[in-house]
């Protein structure tokens, strides 16, 4: 079988902490209400777990991370970057949270062998207009594909174009909604830069984005339609969600539907054989020490692998549990496995689909 395995992740979050401590720290002023300093977050993990051993190397952040992901062998590398990378700019005003990773730090995201980010979220223009442009600059300069965001409305809802082995392509469409707190001034226009922000979520927004694309798609091109959406905590998914994530599927404008803005994981469908990945989770992130929000944990983060056939059903999915401490990714132990296994059973089982472990503490999904 001709088959297609991506990785697939939520939000890398490589500012305020986890910047402070890379090689090439920016300025730690902070403009929130309840912390000023960005090297608090990393004292908060510090107390948690134990030193953090700052400055660490660009591929620190990863840990055990980059091993597994050289294990599963994906032919594509995707996440969810959701920090400014600039030196420059100034905050968005009356927002609450900044994030912002120094640019001589790229070398932490080239680290992980990243392929493409999708940008349409709500904190890519944290640092404003300039700090946009710089970030923009800096993936490219890179060679990191990216979705989502651009100088102009045309560039923003524009796909990732991403070459297979086989010379077939992955298109990366990545859109956000206002409900994940991305501002309505951030939305790109025909002069002015910003995200890709969606009207809503109904019949005629999920008709548009087949429309665009039909025009990108080429016979054979697999298509990951990416999404920000939803607010941070809370297991329920909303009927409006998993009425547009069908309906993309339903008229042939994804493959693949990778969603994300909560900050711990989602239970997964397969909807006509296609998946849906409604809430990725946090992957990295500096809140390792503010701890848990009721009985839902953001330091447990997923790596999901889908194998897809030749018509871009999916064939199989596997997901690695990690866990942050000391501002590290490693293996998730065995509550941290339970925990996540229970939130991906007792909301999957309305959806038809349950993960299993496997021997090596990964999951495996089952589904009707």
């Amino acid at each position: 079988m001709d088959t297609l395995r991506l990785l697939l992740a939520g939000d890398v979050m490589t500012g305020r902490g986890i910047d402070q401590v890379l090689p090439h720290p920016g300025d730690p002023r902070l403009h929130e209400s309840w912390m000023r300093d960005a090297r608090e977050y990393v004292r908060l993990a510090e107390r948690a777990n134990g030193p953090v051993p700052a400055p660490v190397g660009p591929e620190y952040i990863w840990g055990d991370a980059l091993a597994v992901m050289e294990r599963l062998a994906p032919a594509l590398r995707i996440v969810n970057l959701e920090t400014a990378i600039t030196a420059t700019g100034q905050p968005w005003p009356d927002k609450g949270i900044h994030y912002r990773m120094h640019p001589a730090n790229m070398a932490c995201l080239r680290a992980a062998g990243l392929d493409a980010c999708a940008l349409a979220n709500n904190h890519v223009l944290d640092w404003g207009l300039e700090g946009l442009h710089e970030t923009l600059a800096t993936l490219e300069a890179a060679g990191v594909q990216i979705a989502g965001a651009g100088r102009d409305r045309a560039q923003a809802w524009t796909p990732a174009v991403l070459p297979l082995a086989d010379g077939r392509r992955l298109l990366l469409f990545s859109f956000a909604t206002e409900s994940s707190g991305v501002p309505r001034e951030w939305a790109a226009r025909s002069n002015r830069p910003g995200v890709a922000l969606l009207p809503g979520l109904g019949t005629r927004t999920a008709q548009t984005i087949a429309r665009r694309v039909e025009a990108h798609r080429k016979p054979g091109d697999r298509v990951v339609v990416s999404i920000h959406w939803g607010g941070n905590w809370g297991l329920d998914i909303p009927p409006a969600h998993q009425a547009f994530a069908r309906e993309l599927i339903d008229l042939g404008a994804a493959d693949v539907v990778h969603g994300h803005s909560s900050h711990h994981p989602l239970p997964v469908e397969v909807w006509h054989g296609r998946a849906i990945l409604y809430g990725c989770g946090d992957l990295l992130n500096d809140y390792e020490g503010i701890g848990a929000h009721g009985h839902l944990r953001c330091d447990v983060g997923c790596l999901y692998v889908l194998t897809l056939d030749e018509a871009g059903n999916l064939h199989e999915l596997e997901v690695e549990p990690l866990q942050l401490r000391r501002l590290r990714l490693g293996k998730a132990d065995a509550m941290a496995r339970s925990w996540l296994l229970s939130v991906f059973n007792e909301g999957g089982r309305a959806l038809g689909t349950r993960m299993q472990s496997m021997a090596d503490g990964s999951f495996a999904m089952c589904w009707k």
